[in-house]
């Protein structure tokens, strides 16, 4: 399985009255993880979708354990669990100081830009043999 860490600063615009980071903002995280992994990779989101590939997300989940307040240095631990021939699973962890703050899974689908399903870049669809 491939997997990237990420260091995020929680700003003072991401906390709601009470100090906590909002709960939208570990979706925004979670989509950076994504982002950053894919990077890793070699390619962009920007790179995919320029081929023609689009990823649309399908189903997210989240579970809040403790919260995360302004400038608290997390880690986010972003996996690529799973690909089939058109979906894309990852699986996050979001941590301060080792404790596990939230964790979170995810779907992604793969459409072409009239919104129709088709199979995976050879990359992704590579990364399934290698996990």
């Amino acid at each position: 399985m491939q997997s990237g860490d990420i260091t995020i600063r929680v700003r003072y615009a991401e906390t709601d009255r009470m100090g906590f980071l909002h709960h939208a903002n570990y979706l925004v995280y979670f989509e950076q993880g994504r982002t950053e992994l894919l990077r890793a990779q070699g390619l962009s989101y920007r790179d995919l979708e320029d081929q023609g590939f689009l990823l649309v997300l399908t189903r997210l989940q989240v579970r809040y354990r403790s919260p995360a307040r302004y400038d608290d240095v997390l880690t986010l631990r972003t996996t690529l669990a799973r690909t089939t021939f058109v979906k894309v699973e990852h699986t996050y962890e979001l941590l301060r100081d080792g404790v596990l703050l939230a964790e979170g899974e995810s779907t992604l689908a793969c459409i072409d830009k009239n919104g129709k399903v088709q199979a995976l870049p050879d990359f992704l669809r590579e990364a399934r043999a290698e996990s």
